[in-house]
């Protein structure tokens, strides 16, 4: 495999740079995949825009502490364990005065450039747009628990923005169309949604995790069940909505 295959490959490319970002991808296949980030500027997009969608995720995950034998064998690695000398900045006092001259004049100039690499970036700052904040997400699984979708919400923004994990060979004469659950059993249509590929989708006003505990994909006929309130097809992933 190599980076043209890849490039010529969008399921490949989501394939990888999911595994990428979950820490699946390891060895030899991260370290080719790692080159491959720094010589192609879309698969740096697809990284990028799975991180923003699953890094979320993580504040579901127990923290954990490292063993306290990784942090001597890290030093030792980096070739940090370098025995420090409490008394070496006194010997060397009168190196520094001798220096002091030029180390005043160095501050001077940094704090300056300091100042003028703040203003440049606040200035940015004002000028670019928020990014969008993510405070719903749902994972959607088959019946083998395979991660069919990944779906994301900013109720800010009233936006829902459905990634396809794993890419769906749908027929011609037929669509895919997510329903929100709600906690009384009722059903909503929320849309249309491709059988690969990204989509974003309005977001309704009251769509919380307590009143919409569940999201649900059904396989319906082209251009949907035609009934906003009941599907007509089975129910092919589904997963539970929960707030971030």
């Amino acid at each position: 495999m190599n980076l043209q295959q890849i490039k010529n490959n969008p399921g490949l490319q989501e394939k990888l740079a999911s595994e990428y970002v979950l820490g699946t991808l390891r060895g030899g296949a991260r370290r080719r995949f790692e080159v491959w980030l720094k010589q192609d500027a879309a698969l740096r997009q697809v990284v990028g825009q799975w991180e923003a969608h699953l890094v979320p995720m993580a504040e579901f995950a127990p923290a954990v502490a490292a063993p306290a034998s990784i942090w001597p064998a890290l030093e030792k690695r980096l070739n940090l364990n370098i025995t420090k000398d409490p008394w070496a900045y006194w010997r060397n006092w009168g190196k520094l005065r001798e220096d002091l001259a030029f180390w005043r004049g160095l501050g001077m100039f940094s704090t300056t450039l300091a100042v003028v690499l703040i203003s440049v970036m606040l200035n940015k700052q004002v000028d670019q747009p928020a990014a969008p904040q993510t405070d719903y997400v749902a994972t959607l699984s088959d019946e083998k628990a395979q991660a069919i979708a990944v779906i994301t919400g900013d109720s800010k923004r009233g936006q829902l923005q459905i990634r396809m994990v794993t890419a769906q060979n749908i027929a011609a004469d037929k669509s895919l169309e997510l329903w929100a659950v709600g906690k009384d059993g009722k059903v909503k249509s929320l849309g249309l949604v491709a059988d690969k590929g990204i989509i974003t989708l309005p977001m309704p006003a009251n769509m919380t995790a307590d009143s919409v505990p569940l999201l649900a994909v059904t396989l319906e006929p082209k251009g949907g069940s035609g009934n906003p309130e009941k599907p007509s097809g089975p129910i092919i992933f589904k997963g539970n909505w929960v707030q971030i």
